[in-house]
C-alpha cells in the first residue's frame, strides 16, 4: 500500500516538474501574464512583444511576451499548458526600440 501511494507522490512531482516551464530557457520573456487586451495596449512596451491567447481549464487569457522566434514563444506555450491550448500568436501595440526598452535615461550633469 505504501510503494503505491510513493509512485503517486513521485507521478505528481514529475508533473509539476514538466508544467514548471522557464521563460529563460527559450530564450523569452513574458512581460504580462494572464492579462487584458486593455493592459497589453501600452505603446511603452517594445515593438517585438507578441501577445499569445490561450486556453487553460476552459478559461481564455492573455500574455504579452518577448521572444526571438516565434517557434520559440510556441514551443514554451506548448510544453507549459500542453496540445489545443495555444490559440492565436499576434503582434502587440509597442512602439519602443528593443533596444531602448527598460533603459533609464543618463543623468545631466550640470555645468559650471
Amino acid at each position: 500500500m505504501t510503494v503505491a501511494l510513493e509512485k503517486q507522490e513521485e507521478m505528481a512531482q514529475f508533473k509539476e516538474e514538466i508544467n514548471s516551464v522557464v521563460p529563460s530557457d527559450y530564450g523569452c520573456q513574458i512581460l504580462l501574464e494572464k492579462t487584458t487586451i486593455e493592459a497589453a495596449n501600452d505603446k511603452s512596451f517594445p515593438n517585438d512583444a507578441r501577445l499569445i491567447w490561450y486556453i487553460v481549464d476552459g478559461v481564455e487569457h492573455v500574455d504579452l511576451t518577448r521572444c526571438p522566434k516565434m517557434s520559440k514563444l510556441f514551443d514554451m506555450y506548448y510544453d507549459k499548458y500542453g496540445k489545443g491550448a495555444i490559440q492565436r500568436i499576434d503582434f502587440g501595440y509597442g512602439t519602443v526600440n528593443p533596444k531602448l526598452w527598460g533603459d533609464k535615461p543618463k543623468e545631466k550633469k550640470k555645468k559650471r
